[in-house]
């Protein structure tokens, strides 16, 4: 039993010896546009449809090495000459393009914001729960404003808190980071936060792995530091003898006196 079937085929426009041999006429065209200077020579051409046809010419413009000046022209039917559709620059592949566009909340980093910068949370943020709930109890919008105003009165006064997942998350990005063991100033260290009187503990779950430095003379001052990480400011730093400054020898009275040393 035999089938019908529709085959699609794909039917390509025929060459348009007019169009694909008006290089001179596109060349022209673009001249008139831009500097001669900046128009190379000439890379061929696109068939872009019945009659349609793409100049390519080489852009010798400071700055846009591998772009390319596409002049696009055309011609009607039972006509000799063509006419200029449009004139445009584009990349090729070798040129420098920017890199495809990331929106804003991905592409900032830590230290990008500036004073009056803000930066929203999204509402569904996994790292950030809410700090209280009013439960299953259908209470109306005066008993719910109670219960936040005790919620406030006993220090639970913010909206939301940090997360497991974003307790982990800070943990993780801290330990990895330049204030964990594998820093190289740590690397490098003599002994380890645990044991330096500068380091000031921190209340909560990650207080049995961070603290805070206090140590002005380090680099980590003010910041949060990993047990394991270290620095040459530790606090039982003790130069060997061999590093410690010569001491300076105790003064001379000298009691010579210019008669003295004439009589020599």
């Amino acid at each position: 039993m035999g089938h019908d079937f529709d085959v699609m085929t794909t039917v390509r426009p025929k060459p348009d010896s007019a169009t694909v041999a008006a290089v001179d006429a596109a060349r022209a065209a673009l001249i008139e546009e831009v500097d001669a200077a900046d128009v190379g020579e000439h890379l061929g051409h696109i068939i872009e449809g019945e009659r349609l046809v793409t100049h390519l010419f080489a852009c010798e413009r400071p700055g846009y090495v591998g772009w390319r000046w596409s002049v696009t022209v055309t011609r009607a039917p039972r006509q000799k000459y063509v006419t200029v559709d449009e004139i445009v620059l584009i990349p090729g592949d070798e040129a420098i393009v920017a890199p495809e566009w990331v929106p804003y909340r991905e592409r900032i980093k830590p230290g990008d914001l500036s004073p009056g910068d803000l930066l929203p949370v999204d509402d569904e943020d996994p790292r950030l729960v809410p700090t209280y709930l009013v439960g299953d109890d259908p209470l109306d919008a005066d008993d719910k404003a109670q219960v936040r105003q005790v919620a406030k009165d006993l220090g639970l006064g913010r909206v939301r808190t940090l997360s497991l997942e974003g307790r982990d998350l800070a943990a993780q990005r801290w330990y990895d980071g330049d204030s964990g063991p594998e820093a190289p100033i740590a690397v490098a260290a003599p002994d380890h936060c645990t044991t330096c009187g500068f380091l000031l503990r921190i209340a909560g779950p990650l207080s049995e792995m961070f603290g805070v430095c206090a140590n002005g003379d380090a680099n980590d001052d003010g910041r949060i530091v990993s047990f394991d990480h270290g620095c040459g400011a530790h606090s039982e730093v003790r130069l060997a003898k061999k590093h410690e400054p010569v001491p300076v020898p105790d003064p001379v009275f000298d009691t010579l006196t210019p008669s003295e040393i004439e009589t020599f």
